[in-house]
């Protein structure tokens, strides 16, 4: 009998190693490296059809290769479309994160319903919960569509079996980390375990023209668990992002072949399942306070949609030798970046002041065309003067506190209008070029002390 050998893998970067180690090289993580059996390769290969295994392909100059603009699978959410970037593109595999209990499941039931409805056979298949307790989710959320087949599976090969049989045309993995192949000695959920499995389902969706969607589970730091690799092999990667004592969730697209990136949804959670949010904008900006220092509108990009979020700030003086600086949406680092251009550029002491800024609504900003209301915010708050709460603000501000252009400013100025705001701080390097609105006043800011002063009164 031949000897049995064993690696170590790091379970967080996937780093091999023949030994033990308690800090892993490639990451840095402490006791991450697990042993996983190394079982001798054999010829064993699921085959999913005749023509695949005795196809060769060969190289084809580009300019012979004939492009066709295949039709999307469109479901009843128009949030979901769009986040897709239009649809479900046939062949693709998107992998969905989130934490537990946000909703992943539930999402996907709701468009495995609406999918059936419109005449698609969905396969549904879930390594986590049995069929009666998928039935019961089912139930509470209305769905119903004789089209839509349920399978409780983990083996890999039975779920491959299952889907040649059926030949869905939606197939769903709940979730990836339950799904394990017999030929690999690890457990599942590892990392050899996840990225075989996941490249597999790559192939049967690429071999067949089969939509697979796979869900993921987050660690700690909000991450997809597995190996980074995981996100590189499939098309799309969506987070359903929120918090679980609030109603409104958030799906976001961090990668897209089919469409743009950074791409958002806002659905709220209902007893009946999931329902769209149309107007995001007005949702985040109802519970806005009249006449309340340290608040402020900006205009923010979210992929190819304007969204006008709330951005508050408090600032106190410091009990302790060293101020605070804490921040729930925006980058903390950012904020101390601007709170020193402040106290440099426009004189405010902020050195013995504490900063907490948050974004209203559970939105994470990471443009920088929300510098400028930041700045506003933090002024205001200092000052102890409130903005107008007609007043919008766009724009990048400098280490020299000039205030820098952005981009689609036109597409920000009409969605500020839309929703009734009278006034509009932007770059003036953004003036010209485009056609203004008739009821909202554009004012151009060069600097963040004539901003400042426009704003607030200095």
């Amino acid at each position: 009998m031949s000897k049995i050998k064993s690696k170590y893998i790091c379970q967080s970067c996937g780093y091999e190693s023949p030994k033990w180690m308690g800090k892993c090289p490639g990451c840095g993580a402490w006791n991450s490296m697990v042993e996983e059996v190394i079982k001798p390769k054999g010829k064993h290969r699921i085959v999913f059809s005749h023509s695949e295994s005795s196809t060769v392909s060969k190289p084809s100059p580009i300019h012979q290769i004939q492009a066709a603009q295949e039709p999307r699978m469109l479901t009843g959410l128009h949030e979901f479309n769009r986040v897709l970037g239009g649809g479900i593109v046939k062949g693709s595999l998107v992998l969905i994160g989130g934490d537990p209990g946000i909703g992943k499941s539930t999402l996907l039931l709701q468009v495995s319903s609406q999918l059936a409805e419109r005449g698609n056979d969905v396969l549904y298949i879930s390594g986590e919960e049995s069929l009666k307790q998928t039935k019961l989710r089912s139930d509470r959320l209305g769905v119903k569509g004789e089209r839509l087949f349920v399978l409780s599976e983990t083996d890999l090969e039975i779920i491959i079996q299952s889907i040649l049989e059926t030949e869905p045309a939606f197939v769903i993995i709940d979730s990836i980390q339950t799904i394990y192949n017999s030929e690999i000695a690890s457990a599942p959920g590892s990392v050899s375990q996840v990225r075989e499995c996941t490249a597999e389902l790559m192939r049967l969706a690429k071999t067949k023209g089969i939509p697979i969607f796979i869900v993921g589970h987050v660690t700690k730091d909000g991450t997809i668990a597995g190996p980074r690799i995981l996100e590189h092999m499939v098309d799309t990667v969506l987070y359903f992002e929120g918090d679980r004592h609030h109603t409104y969730r958030i799906l976001r697209a961090v990668k897209n072949r089919f469409g743009s990136t950074n791409e958002i949804g806002i659905f709220e959670m209902k007893e009946t399942g999931l329902k769209e949010v149309l107007n995001p904008s007005e949702v985040f900006l109802e519970e806005r306070a009249k006449g309340a220092s340290g608040s402020t509108v900006v205009a923010s990009m979210e992929g190819t949609r304007p969204v006008l979020v709330e951005i508050q700030a408090l600032i106190t003086p410091t009990s302790f030798g060293n101020p605070r600086r804490m921040a729930n949406g925006i980058d903390h680092n950012r904020v101390s970046l601007l709170m020193a251009v402040l106290e440099k550029r426009v004189g405010l002491l902020l050195q013995n002041q504490d900063a907490y800024l948050k974004v209203a609504g559970g939105v994470k900003l990471d443009e920088p065309s929300i510098d400028l209301a930041i700045c506003i915010s933090i002024a205001s708050s200092f000052k102890d003067v409130p903005t107008n709460i007609y007043d919008v603000f766009v724009g990048e501000v400098g280490l020299t506190g000039e205030i820098r252009r952005v981009s689609r400013i036109e597409q920000r100025v009409q969605e500020a209008a839309k929703l009734g705001f009278k006034r509009i701080f932007l770059p003036k390097a953004n003036l010209g070029g485009w056609k203004c609105p008739e009821d909202i006043e554009i004012i151009g800011v060069q600097n963040i002390s004539e901003a400042l002063e426009l704003a607030i009164g200095g």
